[in-house]
């Protein structure tokens, strides 16, 4: 478990050093004065966390100074984890597969969320775990996905099933549920095109694939994770309410936490929605995306230790 901590530590080391300084400039001399506070909720507020669990943190790292005038920075660092973790109670997204075979994970996503990325980290993730998998390539727009996915593939040793620049999506996603069908896989993993979710054409799109994937199994997609840029910040809060309503979603990623100084933008998307969050992208490599711990994030975005 120290690995994994040392992952969201390293993954998030952009935005720790702002709470550092933030929580340790709390205390002017043996006091905490308001500009100090001042400070610390605009650092908060900066990091798209939203207006309920900031003032959840200042009201109790208030309450904690008027009791105990002797504590000092770490000690208000670990009360604004506190807060996060309570916040984030039931959002780590936990799944078991072998209920269906093959069973289906469909990627969702506005353009540049890194759906094709973490589509291929995702088979990295499942292989090195034993299970049989398929990449599915439905994102058919984009002019340099396929090639995108297929380095990935050659790259990881995972099954691709792909076709040419403006096929027909939900076609490739029937072609690669019944690959990885005849081929006894255990999962199938679909990567669909970015859109915009306030293109009602588009959208459609998506129930199209979904229509077409329940021919063959009407449980299907079994798993409908939303794929969201973490860099975006709070504006990522509405991407995932029209996804949801449009494509009934099972969960979340949220990717780029290591390019953002805005990472606490999961923590609305869960307190609006309450959608598990299945994984977190830390970094670039393939083993950089993580199952989410709410403990670990919280410890790692103030800068504490577990």
């Amino acid at each position: 478990m120290r690995g994994l901590f040392n992952k969201f530590k390293e993954g998030l080391k952009r935005q720790a050093p702002n709470f550092t300084r933030a929580f340790s400039g709390l205390f002017s001399g043996a006091k905490m004065d308001q500009t100090s506070i001042d400070q610390l909720e605009e650092i908060l507020y900066t990091a798209d966390f939203g207006h309920e669990t900031v003032e959840e943190i200042i009201d109790e790292i208030k309450a904690a100074y008027k009791a105990d005038k002797a504590m000092r920075g770490e000690d208000a660092a670990r009360i604004g984890a506190t807060v996060l973790a309570r916040v984030l109670e039931g959002s780590e997204g936990r799944v078991e597969f072998g209920t269906h075979k093959p069973e289906v994970v469909c990627l969702v996503g506005v353009n540049g969320s890194g759906k094709t990325t973490t589509a291929a980290k995702l088979g990295y993730l499942y292989q090195s775990e034993g299970l049989a998998l398929l990449l599915g390539a439905c994102d058919t727009f984009r002019a340099a996905a396929n090639e995108q996915i297929r380095a990935w593939s050659e790259r990881l040793k995972i099954d691709l099933v792909a076709s040419h620049h403006g096929a027909d999506s939900a076609a490739v996603a029937f072609d690669s549920y019944e690959a990885a069908k005849k081929r006894g896989h255990d999962l199938c993993i679909l990567d669909t095109a970015g859109r915009l979710h306030t293109k009602s054409n588009l959208m459609k799109e998506l129930e199209k694939l979904r229509r077409v994937i329940q021919k063959q199994d009407p449980s299907a997609p079994h798993h409908s994770w939303l794929v969201v840029d973490g860099s975006l910040g709070s504006n990522s809060i509405e991407q995932a309410r029209v996804f949801h309503q449009s494509f009934p979603l099972t969960g979340l990623i949220i990717t780029k936490l290591d390019g953002s100084s805005r990472g606490g933008a999961l923590v609305g998307i869960y307190r609006e929605l309450k959608l598990p969050i299945y994984f977190v992208g830390l970094g670039e490599q393939a083993d950089d995306l993580q199952p989410f711990s709410a403990e670990n994030y919280a410890n790692a975005i103030f800068g504490l230790n577990n």
